[in-house]
């Protein structure tokens, strides 16, 4: 019998990605997608398109609604629950603390009570995120401090903290992946490596005459998403649930990454970029650099997709949108 597996978030970068991932592994696959007045699933139609409904199914609910949870654990029982859902944008969780928290934080309380009482033999994934250190230095390990700086990062530390909780307080199979940064084709046009692709595409070929950013000297540690959402799985595959950092080990400034991809282009950056203070945080994170050695001894999970060669998939798939006017340019094929 086929393994099943829910994910909420699946409409995002690394929903989609880990979506197709399970459904070629031979899944059955639920989703957890929000009713609205506008359905954006650019991420996700081809999917539908490709597999039936008995592979491939979706599901109304809300990370804010524990009947609408509750409901789908209880009638799905997945092997497999994968929490990805969030509002993940650290800016913009400066905005809206409240309703980032709701998802964020309480989402996962939501979550873990489903499960608790109507299908305790998941096993569980929590999305935590490289955010959490904040202001210590790198590189960071999984016995590093938190320090987060953000309503985001305390969010998610906050659901961090519940899957040690649960974990240990209810026997439940529970892990968080905490994840340093992540980038495909397929991430938000709000986060700045899509914004930085983007823009020296469009500047290359006419339609755009300047990039406006913040703070280019942050140091990130950027990896390739499809590659991360393998971890995931790897993570719950394990006899014992265990929580690991993943990331590539490589800090690129956002200054690299804007001179590497102007360079794909053929142009320099400093012609086009100018400066705002607009996009600075109320609290900065200077550096986030994984120190990723408990997942490559005991997963065996090494990333090969980082740093220039990172900006040429982004940059390529730019290009390729350009020119066909679609959002899905990368369908990954997983090997």
């Amino acid at each position: 019998m086929a393994k099943s597996a829910f994910i909420t978030g699946i409409t995002g970068q690394d929903g989609s990605y880990l979506a197709e991932f399970l459904l070629k592994k031979g899944y059955e696959v639920h989703g957890l997608v929000r009713r609205s007045s506008s359905l954006r699933r650019d991420r996700i139609d081809h999917i539908s398109k490709r597999y039936s409904e008995n592979q491939f199914k979706l599901h109304y609910g809300d990370m804010s609604d524990d009947s609408s949870i509750s409901r789908i654990v209880y009638g799905v029982k997945p092997d497999e629950i994968y929490n990805l859902a969030a509002q993940s944008h650290v800016k913009v969780s400066f905005e809206t603390p409240l309703g980032t928290s709701d998802v964020d934080a309480l989402g996962t309380v939501r979550l873990l009570e489903a499960i608790r009482m109507h299908s305790p033999e998941s096993k569980v994934y929590q999305a935590s995120t490289s955010e959490m250190y904040g202001s210590t230095k790198p590189p960071q390990s999984e016995k590093t401090t938190f320090a987060p700086q953000s309503p985001y990062a305390n969010a998610k530390l906050f659901s961090h903290g519940l899957i040690r909780n649960y974990r240990e307080g209810y026997d439940l199979f529970a892990v968080s992946g905490i994840l340093f940064n992540h980038e495909s084709p397929r991430r938000g046009e709000n986060f700045v490596t899509s914004k930085i692709a983007a823009a020296a595409v469009a500047i290359a070929e006419g339609r755009q005459s300047q990039l406006t950013l913040g703070n280019i000297n942050a140091v990130r540690d950027w990896g390739y998403a499809p590659e991360y959402v393998t971890g995931m799985w790897m993570m719950l595959q394990n006899d014992e649930p265990q929580d690991y950092v993943l990331g590539t080990g490589v800090g690129f400034t956002v200054r690299e990454f804007l001179n590497e991809s102007f360079n794909q282009v053929g142009l320099n950056w400093e012609d086009f970029v100018t400066y705002s203070d607009e996009f600075i945080r109320p609290t900065e994170v200077d550096s986030l650099i994984a120190d990723n050695q408990k997942a490559a001894d005991q997963l065996n999970w090494k990333p090969s997709i980082f740093g220039k060669t990172l900006v040429s998939v982004l940059i390529e798939a730019e290009k390729k949108r350009s020119k066909t006017g679609e959002y899905m340019v990368d369908p990954w094929v997983f090997e």
